[in-house]
Formats: structure tokens, sequence, C-alpha cells
């Protein structure tokens, strides 16, 4: 992680302000930084220390079992909050936050404003609009799970989990994700490939046509 300095902090808090989310001026006490792809904001086990406000790029939330297996739960896209939770319960991270992408995200120290933040009705109020918009998305790609045929949701999945045009995610925790066989996944792979929507590559895929998964998607 690396916190920006003057000009780049007042770019981002120019270009992404968020001091209609609050009824005290937080402004001045937000600071900015940047992720690189791959690194991890949170990992499994650890003490949130900043409130995130994910503003730039796409993240990837999972949890790791006691058996060592990898369950993906969700693709966190701009504008989103990262912490929230723990910030609410008093807790350690249970899950991990890795970056899909490059990401800029506005952080809030959490000891610094927990209290502050706690007792701010404005705040509480978008937090607990943006809560009821997560846990009806949620719901929602569950139903599209049992609706909708794995190739329009594999394009939908492609696209929200690629960086740019290139897709890397390991089958498995795909197959858990989007609850099909492991089989059944590369056969709608390879039906992608084979009419040129996608190409293989040694570390993942090219998307060739975008318009295509788009369509497929909707």
């Amino acid at each position: 992680m690396q916190f920006l300095v003057e000009p780049l902090r007042n770019y981002y808090l120019t270009r992404y302000p968020i001091e209609s989310l609050f009824s005290f001026p937080i402004t001045p006490y937000i600071q900015v930084c940047q992720f690189e792809r791959g690194e991890f904001i949170f990992q499994e086990g650890s003490y949130p220390e900043y409130l995130y406000y994910l503003v730039e790029g796409k993240a990837k939330l999972y949890v790791t079992h006691e058996n060592g297996k990898v369950s993906l739960i969700n693709f966190l896209q701009a504008p989103t909050f990262m912490g929230e939770i723990e910030l609410l319960n008093e807790e350690r991270i249970s899950k991990a936050i890795q970056t899909v992408t490059k990401v800029t995200c506005l952080a809030i120290p959490i000891q610094a404003f927990k209290e502050k933040l706690l007792t701010d009705a404005t705040f509480l109020r978008h937090l607990c609009i943006f809560l009821s918009q997560k846990a009806t998305t949620i719901s929602a790609k569950y139903t599209e799970n049992q609706v909708y045929p794995l190739i329009n949701r594999l394009a939908a999945f492609i696209l929200v989990s690629a960086d740019h045009d290139f897709y890397k995610e390991k089958h498995t925790e795909v197959c858990e994700y989007l609850g099909v066989s492991y089989r059944h996944l590369l056969h709608v792979f390879a039906k992608l490939g084979e009419e040129g929507t996608i190409k293989k590559h040694s570390r993942g895929f090219l998307i060739v046509d975008r318009s295509r998964l788009q369509q497929l998607a909707k």
C-alpha cells in the first residue's frame, strides 16, 4: 500500500468527494492510498486500521476454511466501502480482500474516528442503505445461479473479474462461486474459445470480443 501525497491527494479528493456521507468535515482527515494488483487490502484474521472507500479498481472477497479450501464470495467494484462490518462489530477481519486490478481508496483511520462515525446519523444512514443494497446484490447473484444458463453467468463473471482484457481466476474457485461442475465450466470456456470470444493464454484468457461477452451478460 502506498499513501499519496499532495497534489495527488487533492486530485482524488476533488474527483471523488464524499463529504455528503458525513455530518462533520471529514476531508482533512482522509488519506488517499493505492494498492497494486494482487496486493491484500485486508488479510484474514487482521484488525482493520482503516475504513476504506474504494473509488477506482476492483477487488475480490474470499475466505479460507479450516480444511484449506478457498471460497470466493464476491467481487468489489467502485464505489464501495470495505471494513464497514468490522467497524460495526468490533472484530477482526474474518475474510480477505485482495485486489484484482490496481486500486485507489479513500482511507479513514478507524481508531481516531470510530466513536464519531458510530454516532454520526448521516453516515449511519448512508451505511444502512449501502448494506441493504449489498445484501440485495448478493441475493440476486444466488437467484441468477438458479435461472440463467452458465454461459450467461460466466460471461458476466469474466467481465467483472478481468483486469482490463485479461482474465485469470482459478477454475476451482469459479466452479464453487457459480455452482457448477468443473467439467461443465471447461465445456463453456471451450465454447467461448471456439467462437472467438476469448483466447487461451498461458496464465489465463484474453478477452477478444468484449461486446459478445457484454451481450451474453445482459
